[in-house]
């Protein structure tokens, strides 16, 4: 029995000695590991001192620093320290611990040391080690009684000029309509009412912001921002009693339709836009370009964010804990020149069309219009959904960006043609073809489908005669003479089926649907004259006719002012002799009286260029929608080069429409 006790004591004794106390070491360590997890319950609840929970009640502790960290964005903690050895702590009551601490915040990183006290307490008849914490331990410097103060200040957005310095978009003045409700006298139904149409609003929207709960009689209530140049709407405004304005900065586009669709507009983000650029800098309050240069640039443009992160003291004083300066965004320079884009959209005012203009040797992209269009100051101040509703509606669709989509370019693609053959050898300069009638189909795998011209020739026709007239079978028989492949081949040395090297994103370019051409089809002749399934944007369109003035050689277009030069896209695209040819041949499509281009034989202007009509249909023998085509240039200065499309040409007099269009462009 004495042995069996004896047993029992020496069992007691060993688990007593295995259940070794605690060290300060294993405490900190375990608090730091819940830290770095933003665990702050259990950091409260079973590590802090009996004396801290007196001073700091839950809310001060549990509740708000997991709200300062969101705030903050804290992240990637990292607590350092050196182990106490077992003499540093054994049969003390209280150690300290030098901590390295360091994170990253919204403004950037805090790295500080700062001591952490441990205090040996008795709980649950257990002796623990137990952290008496101060707030100097969260943030560098932090006491109780103290305020965090996180500030962001915006960037200023870089503003767009174009060639000349004239401003595109920049940062301006705009206005601020609002209403001191004391002063509307009575008549409040009566404004509210008179307000919402001016300013297309619902009433609904109007009383929502003057019910606010900060808002007083005497106080400016802000409804809506304008732009400062609706003056006349300003007038109107002006007669509604209470009704006021104040000056504010926005966004401002001076030259509004004329280049929309180009320069684009900004806008609050939005989630979708939040999450789609995640990790870039961008905030629930950010502004990002919506559309067009703005939302192209708008990296360089927006600049980043200035933040401060603070401590308030009780008597105002502030200490900076984390700074990232703001940077404003960066200024960009365009080759545009605004006064031509201005003059060529309202030269096609009230058309649906495209237009590009460059300077066919250095490459200078000088406009891109689009046509219909908007006012991007309506949507960068937050357009109405009832204006907005409206535009949707508008048959011409302005909405629509259609320089960068791509259409079929009908016979304007004819010189291309004829430089390809010209180049394969299957047709020289003087080369004939006889073609007889308006007519003529291959029969065979054809059947009866047959390619019309419009102006019917008698005897031997050459290349130079059927580019004045525009002969459509002479240019499919071109096309069907060189073979699918040869064709393909040539097309693509002019950049077609490839993706235009240019800043603006564009629609790509297509030969067909699958990249090919067969031998002897239908499809191939059709697309010896622009049709078939060949499709083109604007600006690539007005490049392809660059070979012609550059000694075979084709220019990269470019849109910044600073962008590096390189001069060619495509060098040796066709022979000298081959550029000079068609050349010619352009010059007397506009010079000969019988040219389709004769409307832009100018006096000042020896303008050089082609004409073309695309109809789209469904079906053969239907009668479709007509686009008209004219790329045109000064054969002489060799300064300008504009093409141009108008859509639904059928009924307004064809390619001669935009022919006239263009010579009024270069008078």
């Amino acid at each position: 029995m004495k042995k069996l006790f004896f047993a029992f004591a020496m069992l007691l004794f060993v688990l007593a000695a295995c259940e070794k106390e605690p060290s300060p070491n294993d405490r900190l360590n375990e608090y730091v590991k819940l830290w770095d997890k933003n665990n702050f319950n259990k950091m409260y609840n079973e590590y802090l001192s009996s004396s801290v929970k007196k001073e700091f009640k839950p809310e001060d502790y549990v509740d708000r620093y997991p709200k300062v960290y969101k705030d903050l964005e804290i992240s990637d903690l990292k607590v350092t320290y050196k182990k106490l050895g077992e003499d540093d702590f054994k049969k003390k009551e209280k150690v300290s611990i030098p901590l390295q601490i360091s994170f990253h915040t919204m403004a950037g990183n805090v790295k500080y040391e700062e001591k952490v006290t441990l205090k040996k307490e008795e709980k649950d008849d257990k002796s623990n080690w137990y952290i008496d914490w101060k707030p100097s331990l969260l943030l560098p410097g932090l006491e109780k009684g103290d305020k965090i103060k996180p500030v962001t200040v915006s960037p200023k957005r870089g503003e767009i000029r174009d060639r000349n310095g004239s401003e595109l978009a920049v940062n301006g003045e705009v206005f601020q309509i609002g209403v001191i409700p004391e002063k509307m006298d009575g008549h409040d139904a009566e404004v509210k009412k008179q307000l919402a149409s001016l300013l297309d609003m619902s009433e609904k929207e109007i009383d929502q912001k003057l019910n606010a709960s900060w808002v007083k009689p005497d106080l400016f209530v802000p409804i809506k921002k304008i732009p400062s140049t609706k003056e006349d709407l300003v007038q109107k405004l002006y007669e509604l009693p209470g009704v006021d304005k104040q000056n504010a900065e926005g966004r401002v586009y001076p030259f509004g339709k004329a280049a929309a669709h180009l320069v684009g507009y900004v806008g609050p983000i939005t989630a979708e836009e939040l999450e789609k650029h995640k990790g870039k800098g961008y905030t629930e309050s950010s502004v990002i370009g919506k559309r067009g240069l703005e939302q192209v640039f708008d990296e360089q443009l927006r600049g980043k964010a200035g933040e401060t992160i603070s401590i308030v003291k009780p008597d105002g004083t502030e200490k900076v804990i984390a700074e990232n300066k703001v940077q404003d965004g960066k200024n960009i320079s365009v080759t545009i020149d605004g006064d031509l884009q201005t003059k060529i959209y309202n030269e096609m005012k009230g058309n649906a069309g495209t237009a590009a203009a460059i300077h066919p040797v250095t490459g200078e992209v000088l406009s891109l219009v689009s046509s219909p269009s908007f006012d991007p100051n309506d949507f960068a101040l937050g357009v109405s959904s009832k204006e907005y509703a409206k535009l949707e509606k508008d048959p011409l669709q302005p909405l629509i960006n259609r320089f960068a989509l791509s259409y079929a370019p009908g016979s304007a693609i004819k010189p291309i043609t004829g430089a390809i053959a010209l180049e394969n050898g299957t047709l020289n300069t003087s080369s004939t073809k006889t073609i007889n009638g308006k007519t003529w189909g291959k029969g065979g795998s054809w059947g009866d489908y047959k390619i019309t011209r419009v102006h019917e020739t008698s005897g031997p026709v050459n290349m130079q005669t059927a580019m004045i007239y525009s002969d459509n079978i002479f240019f499919a028989q071109a096309a069907l003479d060189m073979g699918g492949d040869k064709f393909v081949k040539g097309l693509k040395n002019f950049g077609f089926a490839e993706e235009i090297p240019f800043t603006y994103p564009l629609k790509k370019s297509q030969v067909s649907s699958d990249g090919t051409l067969k031998n002897g089809s239908i499809m191939l002749g059709d697309t010896g004259y622009g049709q078939g399934q060949m499709l083109t944007n604007i600006l690539q369109l007005a490049t392809a006719y660059t070979p012609f003035i550059n000694s075979g050689n084709m220019i990269k277009p470019y849109l910044l002012l600073d962008e590096k030069k390189t001069g060619l896209w495509k060098e040796h695209v066709i022979s000298n002799g081959t550029a000079k040819s068609i050349s010619t041949m352009l010059r007397q499509v506009v010079a000969d009286p019988r040219g389709t281009g004769h409307g832009a034989n100018l006096p000042n202007r020896a303008l050089a260029g082609k004409t073309g009509t695309a109809e789209l249909k469904s079906s053969k023998g239907e009668k479709g929608k007509e686009n008209g085509v004219f790329v045109a240039y000064d054969s002489t200065k060799k300064d300008l080069l504009i093409a141009i499309l108008i859509e639904g040409v059928e009924k307004g007099g064809g390619s001669k429409l935009v022919v006239q269009k263009v010579a009024n462009i270069f008078k």
